[in-house]
């Protein structure tokens, strides 16, 4: 298991933490049926690790039902962004939890009924007065049974009870875009209940988390947090040598590495499985090795328990050069930020240089058993999102097809000449439920060529996408080489008829530099002159990560006019010539 530091680390941190402009801003909501001391800090102290300014609010021991459906509650005047309810199986059951045996079948049915139409009750309460994000934590199965040996001879017995209602929790919330299930109960087999819970502590103040594992409670708690405020890593990069297999192919040679489903291999066997998986959810795989490039691709091409092909990786850097200069180039290439890497490296020198060097590179340290590995890619929370896209999906496919375009920019006599050869068609079209997701995750992940940084979440683009005074639009780009699927965004604010207000406009940084961008203003100038609109209005808003953008609007014929810039609607935008735009449904 991989170790935590303990509560009282978390509590003293909490109370020498200064008070400063961070760069991103959450307030959390805690309620809960049980006493959870030491959560809401520790989860600051986490979000300080990542810039992040944490407010909380804790509810009132086992009030959370009053909390919710109160609109003087503590709850609704703190108005969180997230909310945690956390949630406990031997409250909700009360009596039934200690006699099942007590109810017959049909009873016991109804019982699971009446309690799961009590948690959708007040759940959809909190969904139509509450602007948040809710983690609904679901319920521990415990090894207890009323029936003893015979629980699994049961027809619904208090096991089945338990599992009945999560299930019914999972299938009820899927399609809630503001409702998330947390799974209580992995988290209770992972770290095991005999450890969690302590009846000493139970009994004296309904104390059901072990303070030991608080900080691991809100490990898993701060993935929600990462993924609502897009704080995701996009990309893994790798060692090779004692990281992807055993043994170095300089002097070991290809026979005698350490790869596959026996001992000694199968950790790093089972290391790669994993690294697969998330390959295939829309994480980026990269190497970064010093090695003789022909030894190294001859294991990834031809050892036959090399879970992880060529085609995996979306950049190879296997040469002699230093791991930062590597780093950095990956990052150029692939075109994200630093702060989107998470390099392993088995040397212990190489990760402390990568760490005082680049500070915003996550460095994983794997210098130790090789047994871990699995468990420690496990364990972390930087990969996660509030849903996976079509796009996620594909992401490799288009790092794989981007590097068909840069070998045809490098061919090409001008920039001119490629974009013209790339064959460029743009979709634009208007938001709707099935685009919702990547709109948001745009808003929420996009920071270079992004006016004003404005994140939404899908309730938001929901809601805006329904408002009469708003076009939300986006634009689907392919080319010859391939889709890149969703990767633009406008918001217009049109409520006053005169003039039109630019709320967000943004662009994937996969496609910047190809003038696409131009093809969506272009859109929204053409139809505020439907709209006998006079002026457009934007803003550019600097931040640390934005100056891409920060010369579009004046290219584009807007005129500044104090921090506002200004479009006279009577002029017209004039497209680049290779950029063929298609609008869908008009």
């Amino acid at each position: 298991m991989i170790n935590e530091q303990s509560l009282q680390y978390y509590l003293n941190q909490a109370q020498k933490l200064e008070k400063k402009s961070n760069s991103k801003q959450i307030k959390i909501g805690i309620i809960s049926s049980y006493t959870i001391n030491g959560l809401a800090e520790t989860l600051q102290v986490k979000c300080a690790v990542n810039d992040v300014n944490c407010r909380y609010y804790v509810g009132a021991y086992n009030q959370y039902s009053q909390e919710i459906i109160s609109k003087d509650s503590g709850l609704y005047k703190f108005n969180p962004d997230v909310v945690f309810l956390l949630l406990d199986t031997r409250s909700l059951f009360g009596n039934v939890f200690y006699d099942s045996y007590s109810l017959n079948l049909e009873e016991r049915k109804l019982f699971v009924k009446e309690k799961f139409e009590e948690i959708e009750n007040l759940i959809n309460h909190f969904s139509k007065n509450f602007n948040s994000k809710l983690i609904v934590s679901n319920f521990t199965i415990p090894s207890y049974s009323s029936f003893g040996i015979n629980e699994t001879k049961q027809d619904y017995g208090f096991h089945e009870m338990i599992l009945s209602l999560n299930s019914k929790l999972n299938l009820l919330f899927r399609e809630k875009n503001n409702v998330y299930i947390f799974d209580f109960n992995s988290f209770s087999s992972k770290h095991g209940q005999k450890n969690i819970f302590n009846y000493k502590n139970f009994l004296f103040g309904d104390i059901q988390i072990d303070f030991d594992y608080i900080p691991y409670l809100a490990h898993e708690l701060q993935s929600y947090i990462n993924a609502f405020l897009g704080i995701t890593k996009k990309c893994i990069v790798l060692d090779l040598d004692n990281t992807l297999w055993g043994g170095i192919i300089g002097e070991d040679g290809f026979e005698k590495i350490q790869l596959g489903p026996q001992p000694p291999g199968n950790a790093y066997y089972e290391f790669q499985k994993f690294l697969k998986a998330l390959k295939q959810r829309g994480i980026i795989l990269a190497i970064n090795s010093k090695n003789n490039l022909e030894d190294a691709l001859k294991v990834i091409r031809e050892h036959p328990y090399m879970i992880l092909q060529e085609e995996d990786f979306s950049c190879l850097k296997i040469n002699w050069q230093d791991k930062v200069k590597n780093l950095k180039e990956i990052s150029k290439e692939l075109n994200i930020g630093l702060d989107g890497i998470v390099f392993f490296d088995d040397d212990k020198i190489n990760c402390e240089y990568v760490n005082v060097t680049l500070p915003q590179v996550k460095v994983v340290n794997l210098s130790g058993d090789p047994s871990f590995f699995p468990e420690i890619l496990q364990n972390m929370n930087d990969f996660e999102s509030l849903k996976i896209t079509n796009e996620d999906l594909k992401r490799t496919q288009m790092y794989s097809e981007q590097i068909k375009r840069d070998e045809l920019k490098d061919s090409s006599i001008s920039l001119n000449d490629f974009l013209k050869n790339l064959a460029i068609k743009i979709i634009i079209k208007k938001s709707d439920n099935f685009l919702t997701p990547r709109i948001s995750q745009l808003t929420l992940k996009t920071n270079q060529f992004n006016l004003t940084t404005k994140r939404y979440q899908e309730e938001d683009i929901h809601r805006l996408t329904n408002d009469p005074n708003f076009i939300v639009g986006c634009a689907q780009v392919k080319d010859k080489f391939g889709d890149s699927g969703i990767t633009g965004v406008f918001i217009v604010n049109k409520q006053n008829s005169d003039e039109w207000h630019l709320d967000s406009f943004l662009l994937s940084c996969r496609i910047m530099g190809r003038e696409i961008e131009k093809s969506l203003i272009a859109y929204v100038i053409d139809e505020a002159k439907k709209n006998n609109v006079k002026k457009i209005i934007a803003e550019y808003i600097p931040t640390q990560k934005n100056k891409p953008s920060e010369n579009f609007l004046s290219e584009c014929g807007f005129l500044k006019y104090d921090d506002k810039w200004i479009y006279d609607v009577s002029n017209s935008l004039k497209l680049p010539e290779f950029l063929s735009v298609k609008v869908e449904n008009e």
